[in-house]
C-alpha cells in the first residue's frame, strides 16, 4: 500500500510539474496576445487543456501557440488515457484472481477453491471425485 501511495504521489507531482511548465511555455509563446497577462491564467489554460475539459474561454491566437496547444492536447490524452488503461487492467486482474467457487471437497468438505483447481487446496484430494 505504501508503494502505491508513493507511486501515486510521484505521478501527481509529475503531472503538476508538467502543468506548470506548459503554462510557462504558453505564456512565453502567446505573451499577452490573448488578453492574458498573468502566468496563473496560462497555468489555468494548461490544466483545462490537458485534462480535456477545454472551456474555450482562453485560446491561443498565434500559429506557434496553436501548434503548441495541439501538442498539449495530445499529451493530455496520453496522461489521462494511459494510466486509466493501466488501472482498469489491474482491476480486471485483481477481480479474476479473487474469484473462488462454492465447489466443495468430498474429503474435507471445505469450500473456496479456485475455479481451475483440480485438487483441494486444504487436503490435496481430487475435486472431481
Amino acid at each position: 500500500m505504501c508503494n502505491q501511495l508513493r507511486q501515486w504521489a510521484c505521478n501527481v507531482t509529475a503531472v503538476l510539474t508538467i502543468q506548470l511548465i506548459v503554462g510557462a511555455l504558453m505564456f512565453l509563446i502567446e505573451g499577452g496576445k490573448i488578453g492574458v497577462y498573468q502566468y496563473s491564467a496560462e497555468t489555468y489554460w494548461a490544466i483545462v487543456t490537458m485534462t480535456t475539459v477545454g472551456y474555450g474561454d482562453i485560446a491561443p491566437v498565434t500559429v506557434p501557440g496553436k501548434l503548441f496547444a495541439a501538442a498539449v492536447m495530445i499529451i493530455g490524452y496520453a496522461i489521462i488515457a494511459v494510466p486509466t488503461g493501466i488501472v482498469a487492467s489491474e482491476m480486471a486482474d485483481l477481480r479474476s484472481k479473487s474469484r473462488v467457487t462454492t465447489r466443495h471437497c468430498q474429503n474435507c468438505v471445505r469450500e473456496g477453491h479456485d475455479p481451475d483447481a483440480s485438487f483441494c487446496k486444504y487436503c490435496g484430494e481430487s475435486l472431481d471425485s
